[in-house]
């Protein structure tokens, strides 16, 4: 059964990641945050509140594709 707050978590994290997409770091991470607000073990959404938060502080290259480079293990 999918609950009320799973669906509103998956909504905050599809429109996220749209953001995040389109480069809109900041407005995705609220909406990680949200989503995580919601369901405290959100993995994906905890992934990528963290991405954002790194190019939010080091934006990535116009020619981005969209793939995040780990620079530490």
């Amino acid at each position: 059964m999918v609950t009320e707050s799973f669906k509103e978590t998956l909504k905050l994290y599809n429109e996220g990641l749209q953001l995040y997409k389109t480069r809109k770091f900041k407005e995705a991470w609220e909406l990680f945050k949200k989503a995580v607000e919601i369901t405290p073990n959100d993995g994906p959404s905890k992934k990528y509140i963290g991405r954002c938060e790194a190019f939010i502080a080091n934006p990535p290259p116009e020619d981005w594709d969209g793939v995040f480079e780990m620079k530490t293990k």
